[in-house]
Parts: structure tokens; C-alpha cells; sequence
């Protein structure tokens, strides 16, 4: 009887078992009390799938610890998602050894310290020697383990943002313990120092340090010599020009500030020219005569990004979005903007603003669980819009590279080509489709958001029309964020998106490329681009007008952006109002 109560309470596993799968995602409301019963663990049948290549248990509040059995009953594990969920304050018993691990994601849950036998496993032999891909963000991790290159030393991406970290341990950073790692992140941590010796990290190239209690930054840094891309904002530097610079410079300058004597940790000053520095000081107080703090100002130009809004009373079209009562229980929360003069026409600026929303939809948008981003080219978007829901069978939209079809039977197409693409390149991790079409699951309606000619332009959360396809020839853009969680997800992501589209044109502005994007543009229209226009070097404010959202009724229920929105701290934006 209980093996049957077991086999009922757990149907995926049996089907698993059954068809020989190799990936198994347990997510949704049902989860939480199987768990709850299971004494927070995750059943004991689980470890005796020893063909499973991909695990995902997400977004469950009663699962405090894996349980035992994992290492010894899924040895062909390649990828481990357990985020979301409340393990804490440590794993017990401990991952590992899990041999063929690639990737192992344990964000936003509640864990505290990694110790030796409550932690990820052993270093000697090493319990991850195939490991690429550490996620621990989200957590309340006070220190991290020492022997955590010994434990993982193929590790290419480490993620570590949002503890509370005050050091990182000098074992990370000692000659060849990560010769592989190229990304690491650890945004709003404590840290208070760092060391030296991260120049050892040879592959490194992406550093994402911003929002801590660093005073300095170490001239050593500019020793690393794959680093590409470095955020230090939100820092309380000693250097005050070198803080202006991590606001809004480019990564290249402030390695050169650095590297030639930077008050960043003291290696380097031997190396500046004298001729340059002498030419620089009375550079610096000839504009100081002039009437000014040339050095600040200097730093203050080249690095601001500006946005101007629009308010809704000085347009004289505003775009407004009407919400009706069925989207209530549905999807709720909407915003929207519109932003011009964006300039996706040069390189890989469209490349660029592309991935940076794929980026979002990952991390902030929690690959689309709290929000989910679309994009627009507003020229062929028809006002006023209408936010709605309707039953499957009658939502009707023509999708991106597709052609009409309705939201029930595109949902059914997109289950069986993700399933059938992972079967035939035998996938070790669940494709995107697979990681958000659950979202509607048992859903008698589905959102989508209609313009004024009864085209269905959005479905979120799965996709936009090819009616209102980002082009490089766009320059007006009309964005929108949705969610089933809060309004102010909805606004804190605009803001995000927002930024990252001022640091964009700002990019491509000030470094003209050549060459297109005819993988992800070849049907891109040709003809003159009504982009922005700006001297080399200058500057060029993108203008975001308002949006309103109204009820059935025509009442304002939210404008965005408001006098509360576009809020930075951050001193390389200016905005406008």
C-alpha cells in the first residue's frame, strides 16, 4: 500500500522510469505539499533514475534538503537545478560526488555556509572535476568554502551575487586553482577587500563586483589578461575620479587608469610617463583657471548617460494601454514605455540589445517566472492597446517566424519541438521552451495584449508577433513588462531595461562599427534609418514618453515612468523630466 500511495503521489517519476527519460522538471503548486510530506526532502524513488542527464526542482518553500541517495543513485547527473526553494542552512548530507556535473544551480534559497560534510562535497578526489557552471546567488552564504577550487576545478562561471560575502578565501585565487574560470559575479555581497591575486585567474573575463564596501580596487587587475567587461558601481572608492569611472567608463579605460598608476592598490605607479603626467597636471589646472574642476568634469562628460522623459501631458499622441477584467486572475500587472532614438543600425548593436534581454529574462525576470519582457517596433504598433485574456482556442497570433495560429495549438507545437529537439541532440539541459511553457499550465485563459486593428501583437508569457519584429532599422521602440507577481517587478525591470538600452546607443555611439547581423537581421528593410544623430565622442539622450495604463472605465490605474521611476542612484545618469 505504501509503495502505491508512493506511486500515486509522484506520477512523474513513474513516467520517467517508464520512458527511459533523461530529463525530469518538478515545479508548481502541487509540488509544495508532496514535499511538505515527503519531511522536505525530495522522495527516495528519485535516486533510482540512473539515467537522468538533467534535475529541476524549483520554487518550493518545503524543501529544506535533497536527501540522501542523490550521488549514489543519479551518477550521469550533467545538470542540477534546485533554486527557489528554502534549502538551508546548509546540504546535508553533501552533494557530492556527482562526476559528470556540468551544471549545479542553488540560487534563492536559504543557505548559509558550505562546511565539509554539510556543503557540495569533497575536494580531494574532487567532488565536481566536470563542473562549468556554480549558481549560488540568492542565498545568505557568510563565506564560502575554502577548497572550492580544489572541489570544482574546471569551473569556467561562478555566481555568487546577492549574499553576504565580506571576503572572497585567498584559496580562489592561488596560482592555477581556477585556470578556466572566465565569469565572476558577486554583486551585493559585503566585500570588503580585493585581493591582489585575483590577477591569477587567467581566464577571466568577465568581474561583476558592484554594489559591496570595496575602498579600492587593485592595480593588479589590469594584470588579467582576458578581462573584458568589469562592474565596480555602487562602490564608496577612495579614488573618487576612479569611482566616477567604474560609473560609466569603459572597462578599457579604467584598466589603463590602473595600470598606469590609479589609486587602486599601489602596483603601477612606477610605470606612468613622467612627460604625460606633467602634461596632464597642467592640463588639469589650466581648465581649473578656466573656470572649472577639469578633472571631474572631464570624467563627468565622458561617462553620463542621459534619458529625457516625455510626460504624457507635452505629446500630443501618447500610447496608452486599456486593461480589461479578464486579464485579473490571469496575469495582472503590466507597464509600458516608449523609448526613441535608439541606434540598432550600426554592428552589433541589435546583437547586443537582444542578448541583454535574454539576459534580463534569466536573471531579473527569473527566466520569466516573476516577469517577462517584449519589445516593439513602434512604428507598426497601432494605439490604443487593449490587455486582456481569452480562452486558448480564441487567442489567434502570428508569432515570431511563424505564421497565424492560435495560442492553443502553438503551445502543443512548441511542447513537441522542444521535446523532439532534445531527443535528437540526446540534450544534457532542458531546452528554453521547456522552462516557461509550464507558466499556462491548466490556464482556461491567456494573456495577450491587442492593438487598435485587433492583431494580437504579445502573448506573454511566450512570445511576441512578427507583426511588431525588432528590426536594425528600429529606432523607436514600445516596450512592455508583464507579471503575475507585483506591479513593482513590472517597473524595477523597465528601470533595468531602460539603463541597459542608454548604455547601448552610448556603446555604439562612441564606437562605430562596421559588418551586420544577417543571422538574426536578414530581413532587415532597407533605406535611411531615422536613428539618432550625435557627434563622435558626444553625447545623445534617448527620449522615454509615458505610457498610461487605464482601467475598463478609462481610470488610471499606473503611469510609467513616474517621479518615482528612472530613480538612479548611480552618478553616470542624468534624466531629464
Amino acid at each position: 500500500m505504501a509503495a502505491a500511495a508512493v506511486s500515486e503521489a509522484w506520477p512523474e517519476l513513474e513516467l520517467a522510469e517508464r520512458e527511459r527519460r533523461r530529463e525530469l522538471l518538478l515545479t508548481g503548486p502541487g509540488l509544495e505539499e508532496r514535499v511538505r510530506a515527503a519531511g522536505g526532502r525530495l522522495p527516495p524513488r528519485l535516486f533510482t533514475l540512473p539515467l537522468l542527464h538533467y534535475l529541476e526542482v524549483s520554487g518550493c518553500g518545503s524543501l529544506r534538503e535533497p536527501g540522501p541517495g542523490l550521488a549514489q543513485g543519479l551518477p550521469q547527473l550533467h545538470s542540477l537545478v534546485l533554486r527557489r526553494n528554502a534549502l538551508g542552512p546548509g546540504l546535508s548530507p553533501e552533494l557530492g560526488p556527482l562526476p559528470a556535473l556540468r551544471v549545479l544551480d542553488l540560487s534563492g534559497n536559504a543557505l548559509e555556509a558550505l562546511p565539509p560534510g554539510q556543503g557540495l562535497g569533497p575536494a580531494e578526489p574532487p567532488a565536481f572535476p566536470q563542473l562549468r557552471s556554480l549558481n549560488l546567488s540568492g542565498n545568505r552564504l557568510r563565506a564560502l568554502p575554502a577548497d572550492l577550487a580544489r572541489c570544482a576545478p574546471r569551473l569556467q562561471t561562478l555566481n555568487l551575487t546577492g549574499n553576504c560575502l565580506d571576503a572572497f578565501p585567498a584559496e580562489l585565487f592561488r596560482p592555477g586553482a581556477l585556470p578556466l574560470l572566465s565569469e565572476l559575479a558577486a554583486a551585493d555581497n559585503c566585500l570588503r577587500e580585493l585581493s591582489a591575486d585575483i590577477a591569477h585567474l587567467a581566464s577571466l573575463k568577465t568581474l561583476d563586483l558592484s554594489n559591496n564596501q570595496l575602498s579600492e580596487i587593485p592595480a593588479e587587475l589590469a594584470d588579467c589578461p582576458k578581462l573584458k567587461e568589469i562592474n565596480f558601481r555602487g562602490n564608496k572608492l577612495k579614488d573618487k575620479r576612479l569611482e566616477k569611472m567604474v560609473g560609466g567608463c569603459q572597462t578599457k579605460s579604467i584598466l589603463e587608469y590602473l595600470r598606469v598608476g590609479g589609486r587602486g592598490g599601489g602596483k603601477g605607479r612606477g610605470k606612468a610617463d613622467p612627460e604625460k603626467e606633467e602634461s596632464r597636471r597642467k592640463r588639469r589646472e589650466r581648465k581649473k583657471r578656466e573656470g572649472g574642476d577639469g578633472e571631474e568634469e572631464e570624467v563627468d562628460e565622458a561617462c553620463r548617460l542621459l534619458l529625457r522623459v516625455l510626460h504624457v501631458s507635452e505629446n500630443p499622441a501618447p500610447l496608452t494601454v486599456r486593461v480589461s477584467p479578464e486579464v485579473k486572475d490571469v496575469r495582472p500587472f503590466i507597464v509600458g514605455a516608449v523609448v526613441r532614438g535608439m541606434d540598432l543600425q550600426a554592428g552589433n548593436a541589435l546583437k547586443r540589445f537582444l542578448t541583454s534581454q535574454t539576459k534580463l529574462h534569466e536573471d531579473l525576470c527569473e527566466k520569466r517566472t516573476a516577469a517577462t519582457i517584449a519589445t516593439h517596433d513602434l512604428t507598426a504598433v497601432r494605439g490604443p492597446l487593449l490587455y486582456t485574456a481569452r480562452p486558448p482556442q480564441d487567442l489567434q497570433i502570428v508569432p515570431l517566424g511563424r505564421r497565424e495560429v492560435k495560442a492553443q495549438e502553438l503551445i502543443r507545437q512548441l511542447q513537441l519541438e522542444a521535446e523532439e529537439h532534445r531527443k535528437q541532440r540526446k540534450r544534457q539541459t532542458v531546452s528554453g521552451l521547456h522552462r516557461y511553457l509550464h507558466l499556462l499550465d491548466g490556464r482556461e485563459h491567456y494573456p495577450c495584449l491587442v492593438d487598435a486593428q485587433g492583431d494580437v501583437i504579445s502573448f506573454p508569457p511566450i512570445t511576441n508577433s512578427e507583426k511588431t519584429k525588432i528590426k536594425k532599422t528600429t529606432s523607436d521602440l514600445f516596450l512592455e513588462v508583464t507579471s503575475a507577481t507585483s506591479l513593482q517587478i513590472c517597473k524595477d525591470i523597465m528601470d533595468t531595461l531602460i539603463l541597459k538600452m542608454a548604455e547601448i546607443n552610448k556603446y555604439t555611439l562612441e564606437n562605430k562599427e562596421e559588418g551586420s547581423l544577417s543571422d538574426v537581421e536578414a530581413d532587415a528593410t532597407s533605406g535611411p534609418v531615422s536613428g539618432p544623430s550625435a557627434e563622435k565622442g558626444g553625447t545623445c539622450p534617448l527620449l522615454v514618453e509615458q505610457v498610461r495604463v487605464l482601467d475598463e472605465d478609462g481610470h488610471l490605474k499606473v503611469v510609467y515612468p513616474s517621479k518615482t521611476d528612472l530613480d538612479f542612484s548611480a552618478s553616470h545618469v542624468t534624466v531629464t523630466r
